[in-house]
Parts: structure tokens; sequence; C-alpha cells
């Protein structure tokens, strides 16, 4: 009985993982793979340029602008999602350029990277956040963009919080386009 109970629980943990988090971090194109560096250690976030171009593009652009450096994760809320990407407190709209959404047929598991944005369905900006559970409520709503291939448990250690009584959050030690990246 124990030995059933065990392999349940890791077929359950395989199925709670997106499937191309199992794919070698090395086969990633580097002009499509972010690196997010936090105090915990790197994330490594596979972009979708096919599914999302313009997010992908404009998060490219930011990225190499230095723009999230130093980035809040503003609002983080256990089982649900890691948000940052604002520099500052975190708050207010951003750059000022919004993007028009790009839904596809993905859903908001684990790992998942997507936008935020406001009540504007097309006003998404430089927010984005990190799916912390399984959230299919998000599907066709929020632009999916990319997805954490390494350093998901660097993202687990995020501290939870948000609002105005949310003090020292964690916040992006740096990030970076893995092809402009020398090491």
């Amino acid at each position: 009985m124990k030995t059933s109970l065990k392999a349940l629980l890791a077929i359950l943990f395989l199925f709670s993982m997106p499937l191309s988090s199992l794919a070698q971090t090395q086969d990633l194109d580097p002009e499509n793979t972010l690196y997010l560096d936090l105090e915990y250690g790197r994330v490594v976030i596979k972009m979708f340029p096919d599914v999302a171009p313009n997010h992908v593009k404009r998060i490219k652009e930011l990225t190499r602008q230095g723009y999230y450096d130093g980035s809040p994760f503003h609002r983080v809320i256990e089982g649900f999602m890691a948000q940052t990407g604002k520099p500052g407190d975190g708050s207010g709209d951003g750059t000022g350029q919004k993007l028009d959404a790009e839904f596809s047929d993905m859903s908001h598991y684990r790992g998942m990277v997507s936008m935020a944005r406001p009540d504007d369905i097309n006003g998404a900006d430089s927010q984005f956040f990190i799916c912390l559970g399984f959230s299919p409520h998000l599907d066709g709503k929020y632009t999916i963009w990319g997805e954490v291939v390494s350093g998901m448990r660097n993202v687990d250690k995020i501290k939870y919080g948000e609002g105005p009584g949310f003090t020292d959050p964690d916040k992006i030690i740096k990030m970076q386009v893995a092809a402009d990246v020398k090491e």
C-alpha cells in the first residue's frame, strides 16, 4: 500500500509540472530565453515568440534596457502567482506602451509566465506574473508569453504579500536575455 501511494504521489507531481519543464535547458534558443536572477538563485524562462510575438518582443526590449532590474515582486499570493515588472514600489501603469492581447490555447499551469493588466483586455504593459499553481480561470483573459523551465524552486521562495502593508518584498536582481550574457 505504501509503494502505491508513493507511486501515485510521484505521478501527481509529474503531471503538476508543465511538460516542457522536463526539457533540457541547454536546448533552449538563447534569443528567446530569459535569466531572471533572484537572491535565491536563477530562474530560466523560455519565451514563446510563436504564441505571443508582440509581448515577447516588448519583454526583450525592456529587459535589454535594464527596466526590470530591481523590480519588486509586489503581489505574491500563495498557490496563485508572483507578480512583478514595475520598478519602484510596483504600482502605476508602467511604461505607457499598451499591448494588444495575444491569447492562445495554452493554460495557466504552475510555472507559466503571463502578462498582468488592468481591466482593459488590451492594457498589458510591463508587469507580468509567474503562476505558482494551476489557474485555468485566467485562460483566455491574460497573455501567456513564457514558462519557467529551471529554477521554480527559487520562485517558490519569494515572500508572500501584497498591498500597502507589504514591506520589503523580494526583487529581481537582474533580468537578461540569455543571448546577451557573456559567461
